[in-house]
């Protein structure tokens, strides 16, 4: 094995723990970018070229016949086959968290359609599914099996969020292990069927599972419920006759105790393991060699690199799988760099000199960086398991447009994601939901102080009932900061009085205006 340091380069910053590589002809892509995609690359996928020791990102395009396919984060995902020789291949992928931390239960298939030096065209189909049809999770594995000729994906692990029937607002964003259910689905027919075996009793996230033929050996993990990392190894066999398929699960001795490991290929039937950790804080340093024969697997333990005195002395490190026997890992900057939050990468090549030779002229390399504070990231969930065949080629694309971060408007300052008050922490890259009637964004209300501006509810410390009160009453409202000087400039409310109805006045009655003469007659007629 060899170890070769990486540099990378600022843009990179949209790499972080939990991305995932699709390989299509020999060229790795990145799915699963930090936040949410932008104008240049509305897709949020990036084909990684590195020559030179430099990272390029050129952004990807989907086919007008295709769905919207957000970023996912730790999803599963393998590569489906029409059978286990053939040479064409799509991606399937489930599950994983948005960059709100939603969970999505939704399942896609990644094909690609086109390629030439100019653009890079795929085709993103989501799958609708009957059945029994997993929950929303992420950490979770899945494989695709082939046995009599027929073809099914097996899904197993993963964490998701506690019911909501049982959430309170202080353990709203808490996560439990999945149920540790087998589910078998028949993408033929868009069906799943989930088997409970007797063998496997508690859940697991973030293991290693490596399919062949009707077997999938599914090693390592961490389990949240008891808070361990078992040294366990089961062998799943699925068998898919003309009825109903069969399912059975055997426990092997020989596990190892691990989570998060990485693991790659490097021949038909030879695997390497490397990377994860012992416990919260203890990393894995040693590496294994995985044989599989017949039905049969033996782990036996290799040598390893020279790790260098970083790697040995971090408290984190988080990786993938390249193909071709390569790995790529990645641990924290020193906080004295320049660029903050920057990471240190390393290519482990796990083959032997002259293949390491050969495969260092035609590998091409990604890598990664994470925002997040190492110290407040937990170890055990930054990095994943999947498995390339593909070989790895550099893309010759030097006329393609790149993808440049600096162009990109900041939309932090916009909409939603406003810096609302000198205390607000709302941030697009670790908000989750705080009322129940959030989904993907934080709750605003608007300050009537002068022109008015908007202010997240969660930093003025509203209760949600009082949050629904004002928002269903047409009253104004003032931030905490302009809540005293409207005070102040408050006046008693205006009250109507009532108008009373003028009283009409008194008419007065007309008289008739008599003659001297008429007077004289009048008076002579009266006495006569």
């Amino acid at each position: 094995m060899s170890l070769q340091m990486v540099s990378t380069v600022s843009n990179s910053s949209l790499l972080q723990p939990g991305f995932s590589l699709l390989n299509f002809d020999g060229h790795v892509f990145l799915f699963g970018q930090k936040g949410w995609p932008k104008r240049s690359c509305p897709t949020g996928i990036f084909l990684l070229d590195i020559k030179q020791n430099e990272l390029k990102m050129k952004p990807v395009f989907f086919s007008k016949d295709s769905c919207y396919l957000p970023p996912l984060r730790y999803p599963a995902l393998c590569t489906l086959r029409s059978d286990a020789r053939a040479d064409e291949y799509q991606y399937i992928i489930h599950g994983g968290k948005t960059p709100n931390n939603d969970l999505s239960d939704k399942i896609y298939f990644m094909s690609l359609v086109s390629k030439t030096s100019k653009k890079i065209t795929f085709q993103c189909i989501e799958k609708d599914l009957g059945g029994d049809v997993p929950e929303a999770r992420y950490g979770h594995t899945i494989n695709v099996v082939h046995s009599r000729g027929k073809s099914m994906s097996v899904l197993f692990g993963g964490r998701s969020y506690t019911p909501l029937a049982q959430r309170t607002t202080e353990t709203w964003n808490s996560v439990v292990d999945c149920l540790p259910s087998v589910f078998l689905i028949d993408f033929e027919f868009g069906c799943c069927t989930s088997y409970m075996l007797p063998e496997l009793q508690d859940g697991l996230s973030f293991h290693v599972s490596i399919a062949r033929e009707d077997t999938i050996y599914i090693l390592g993990g961490h389990s949240l419920q008891n808070n361990t990392r078992p040294p366990s190894l089961y062998k799943l066999k699925i068998d898919l006759p003309l009825g109903s398929p069969a399912v059975t699960c055997t426990i092997l001795p020989g596990g190892i105790s691990v989570s998060s490991a990485i693991v790659t290929q490097i021949s038909d039937n030879e695997f390497v393991l490397v990377g994860g950790y012992l416990s919260d804080n203890q990393k894995r340093l040693a590496c294994n060699t995985i044989l599989l024969e017949d039905s049969k697997i033996e782990i036996v333990e290799s040598v390893g690199p020279e790790w260098t005195p970083d790697i040995k002395h971090c408290r984190m490190w988080f990786g993938y799988d390249m193909g071709k026997g390569s790995v790529l890992l990645g641990i924290p900057g020193a906080n004295k760099q320049i660029i903050p939050d920057a990471n240190y990468f390393y290519i482990l090549r796990c083959k032997g000199a002259e293949e390491d030779k050969e495969e260092e002229l035609i590998t091409q390399t990604c890598s990664q960086t994470s925002s997040e504070d190492p110290g407040d990231s937990t170890p055990f969930e930054d990095s994943e398991e999947f498995y390339f065949s593909a070989e790895a080629n550099s893309f010759d694309a030097d006329g393609a447009d790149t993808y440049n971060e600096d162009d990109e408007e900041d939309e932090s300052e916009t909409g939603y994601w406003i810096t609302c008050c000198a205390g607000c922490n709302i941030d697009i890259n670790t908000w989750v939901p705080f009322y129940s009637t959030e989904l993907n964004k934080p709750a605003m209300i608007l300050c009537s102080s002068g022109a008015g501006h908007w202010v997240h509810a969660q930093c003025m410390d509203l209760s949600e009932t009082m949050l629904l009160r004002l928002s269903e009453a047409n009253v104004k409202y003032f931030c905490n900061k302009h809540i005293d000087l409207n005070k102040g400039l408050q006046t008693p409310q205006k009250v109507m009085c009532l108008k009373k109805p003028p009283m009409k006045p008194l008419r007065k009655k007309k008289t008739m205006k008599l003659s001297t003469s008429a007077k004289k007659s009048f008076l002579r007629r009266l006495f006569e």
